[in-house]
């Protein structure tokens, strides 16, 4: 079982042995949300399902159907839900799932952690995405795919924290609690925010930008390397306190992911994250 990363190589054998597999392609731009269907529409991996940012991994819900699990600009869809997306995707229980994306897994974490948090274990990102997959020579597929049979996913028990807005203020700038933000450094400290109305940061939140965890090829670092720059952000605070945060709860859990690759344990997520933290003028903001 791959939970955390899959190489293209390790990929790659397990296509050619006829392994019970399930790709997603989580290919997106914030800016141009159309471009990611468009990229895998042109070219993808073998066999690969398409899954939107915008429409297959956050809340779109009528009226009448259950309330979203989080706030914020990509707030997530109700558990149950989502479990029966994935399952009409094809995903049948204890099925190895492999996501990629092509912009340095900024997208791809996403599902990772949703599918953990829908108490699905065998899931992995494709270190270094598409590129490193065409790297190897990997075959490549073009146009809308098949559409999957059914598969057998239900919900199970969740084996990732999801925290709530009203929880990270009740416990803000508490020992109980770390938070990390893994937005750049300029949206961070405030001096620019492209797609949110407030500019800042939660008060007491360390700085992770998460382009950091990948080295010039855009695979993950080593474990020791991502292990010695997270123990030294934190400088003493306990790897177990942290929950972690981006703008709309999406690149956050490439950081999510580096902790966990460095053996530091899975640590929690703050979905609504910014957007949903400065859409009430109550909370305070941090600047600088």
């Amino acid at each position: 079982m791959h939970t955390t990363l899959i190489t293209a190589e390790q990929l790659q054998t397990l296509l050619q042995q006829g392994a019970a597999l399930k790709i997603f392609d989580c290919s997106f731009d914030l800016m141009k949300p159309g471009l990611g269907r468009q990229q895998y529409m042109a070219e993808h991996l073998p066999g690969a399902t398409y899954a939107d940012l915008d429409t297959d991994l956050s809340d779109k819900r009528s009226a009448a159907e259950p309330a979203p699990a989080s706030g914020g600009r990509h707030p997530l869809p109700d558990r149950q839900r989502f479990a029966q997306w994935l399952a009409s995707m094809g995903l049948n229980a204890g099925m190895q799932v492999v996501v990629y994306d092509r912009q340095g897994s900024s997208f791809c974490g996403r599902l990772w952690w949703m599918l953990k948090w829908c108490g699905h274990e065998a899931v992995a990102v494709l270190d270094g995405g598409l590129a490193a997959w065409q790297a190897i020579g990997g075959a490549l597929e073009s146009g809308p795919g098949q559409q999957p049979l059914p598969g057998t996913f239900a919900l199970n028990a969740p084996l990732a924290t999801l925290v709530t807005v009203e929880q990270v203020e009740r416990e803000l700038n508490q020992s109980q609690q770390t938070v990390i933000d893994a937005r750049a450094e300029p949206r961070y400290r405030g001096e620019v925010e492209p797609l949110d109305p407030v500019a800042g940061h939660i008060p007491g939140a360390l700085n992770r930008p998460y382009n950091l965890n990948m080295d010039a090829q855009g695979r993950f670092r080593t474990p020791e390397e991502l292990r010695q720059e997270f123990l030294s952000l934190l400088g003493g605070r306990d790897p177990a306190t942290v929950v972690h945060q981006c703008g709309s709860g999406v690149t956050a859990t490439a950081n999510l992911l580096a902790m966990e690759i460095a053996g530091l344990g899975r640590a929690a997520l703050f979905a609504g994250s910014w957007s949903q933290w400065c859409s009430d003028p109550a909370r305070p903001v941090a600047r600088g």
